[in-house]
């Protein structure tokens, strides 16, 4: 007991803890000053007042700017200096000519070979002209193509992707990539870190990279210290620095799983107990993963080893990681990422765009439903013209602060005719778009404002592929055992519910 209570004192967590609170502590102390000294008031009035115009000139969602001119509004003495500390959402410049620089060496890695074969897009242009519009957004502001000679195989659970998971790190034979934000000692990481080390023992090079902050009260302190004793390459993403800062805003919520470049896998999955229902904490855990075999596993090792190198500044040989196998082509695969560090929100407009073409039906499952104006309207647009929009949303949270801004915005959606559901077994964590039998989105890109504005995310476009009816049919199971949610259930929730749910809403774009 001595020895835990000694390590937690002594633990990074801890520490960061107790010197952040001494930060907060004197920058309280320097405002309770500053309303006793004229100069100070002065000062500080000033810098609010620059900073709002800073606000208004700048190129930001609306809905983030209201947000920062309410706190203006409210603490108009103390809005500019949080503002400088947390109002900035991009990494500072030395780590953005970082980023883009290893962007040039993917263009380069993607237009190089074989790999730069525009047969796919031409092929998708006579299957859609419609679909391959939105691809052609995806190539030219990421620069991910559009892949066939893609095997792909959809999991409607978490347990049927941990199996299929541990009998493929089994074969093994060059490298694996882990790239997760969350990862929890437990059952589930203990299976996974038994194949791992004995891949590591066959001369398998295994590389784990997890978000720093996303797995703070998962892991202990020095877990990456311990897995590079035992052979494996680990970077902690972003790592929690002991000061206040907006750096910490910028997480890696991506999921990727990379093997010897010709098996891959994304979704909603983290490594921890309750993604696979090893542990209950909201009832049943309900998520969702994809397996991609073939081409289109070139994209995510070239994700992976692009964010890899922007974190441990070391150079890699992209080409070296390419698929070395053919495999049947099931319709059109477009892996493709997100990153806060640009000025192109391309996880929202994937989603918007899929909403705007549909004809038939959108049907989407989130955890979290926290919409900006253009994302609420483009749904209320959908429903009102017809379309049968459908959102599945947790009814057990996890967060019951962010439950309450998501339930803030049913009314508007369910005036439009929206139609919404509550996963009622329990939480409900996968993030999926299905439209029309003819295209799907599958990745880690929640409805709000941290996936589509904060956040490193990833997900999978697919058209015309057997997954899209598989998607399809698991959300109609899904329906089958959720609530669906009317006027009446909105107008029974207790007032105070309703009423932290507005005052959250108008905060949402800030935190």
């Amino acid at each position: 007991m001595l020895r835990k209570l000694l390590r937690f004192l002594t633990g990074r967590l801890f520490i960061s803890v107790v010197l952040i609170t001494a930060q907060l502590a004197v920058l309280f102390v320097i405002f309770a000053y500053a309303q006793n000294n004229t100069l100070w008031i002065q000062i500080l009035s000033t810098l609010s007042i620059i900073m709002t115009l800073v606000v208004v000139v700048r190129d930001l969602n609306p809905a983030y700017k209201i947000g920062w001119m309410l706190l203006f509004m409210f603490l108009p003495l103390y809005g500019g200096i949080f503002y400088i500390l947390f109002g900035n959402r991009r990494l500072n410049r030395r780590l953005r000519a970082r980023l883009e620089q290893l962007n040039i060496v993917y263009a380069k890695g993607v237009e190089g070979g074989a790999y730069s074969d525009l047969l796919p897009m031409r092929a998708l242009e006579r299957y859609s002209n419609t679909l391959s519009r939105q691809a052609q957004y995806i190539v030219n502001i990421t620069g991910y193509p559009v892949w066939s000679n893609t095997e792909v195989e959809y999991f409607p659970s978490g347990e049927a992707w941990l199996v299929d998971l541990l009998e493929e790190l089994k074969r093994a034979k060059s490298f694996i990539f882990l790239e997760f934000f969350i990862v929890a000692e437990g059952e589930v990481w203990d299976a996974i870190l038994t194949v791992l080390l004995d891949r590591i023992r066959r001369g398998v090079r295994v590389c784990l990279m997890f978000d720093d902050v996303g797995s703070l009260f998962t892991v202990e302190s020095h877990f990456d210290t311990r897995l590079r004793a035992l052979g494996l390459e680990v970077v902690a993403f972003n790592p929690l620095r002991a000061h206040l800062n907006s750096r910490l805003n910028s997480r890696n919520h991506r999921k990727v799983v990379v093997i010897d470049g010709n098996i891959g896998y994304t979704g909603g999955m983290n490594i921890a107990d309750e993604y696979a229902n090893r542990l209950l904490r909201f009832g049943h855990w309900k998520d969702t993963a994809v397996k991609l075999k073939g081409d289109a596993v070139w994209s995510l090792s070239q994700m992976f080893l692009q964010l890899w190198a922007f974190s441990t500044g070391k150079s890699e040989n992209f080409a070296s990681h390419r698929p070395t196998i053919t495999a049947r082509t099931d319709g059109f695969v477009q892996p493709f990422s997100d990153n806060p560090l640009d000025d192109h929100n391309v996880a929202e407009n994937a989603y918007i765009q899929i909403i705007s073409m549909a004809k038939r039906y959108v049907w989407i499952t989130t955890p979290y439903l926290i919409l900006d104006n253009e994302m609420l309207t483009a749904l209320k647009i959908a429903a009102q013209s017809g379309v049968d929009v459908r959102i599945i949303t947790p009814h057990i949270p996890d967060k019951k602060y962010v439950f309450s801004v998501t339930r803030s915005y049913y009314r508007p959606l369910l005036d439009a005719g929206v139609k919404i559901y509550e996963y009622t077994p329990g939480f409900l964590h996968a993030k999926m778009f299905v439209s029309d039998d003819r295209v799907a989105i599958i990745g880690t890109i929640n409805m709000d404002y941290r996936s589509f504005y904060l956040h490193f995310e990833n997900g999978v476009i697919f058209y015309g592929s057997s997954v899209i009816n598989k998607v399809s049919a698991d959300i109609k199971d899904t329906l089958a055992i959720s609530q669906r949610i009317d006027t009446e259930f909105l107008r029974k929730r207790k007032w105070y519910s309703r009423l932290m749910g507005l005052v959250l809403k108008m905060a949402a774009p800030l935190l």
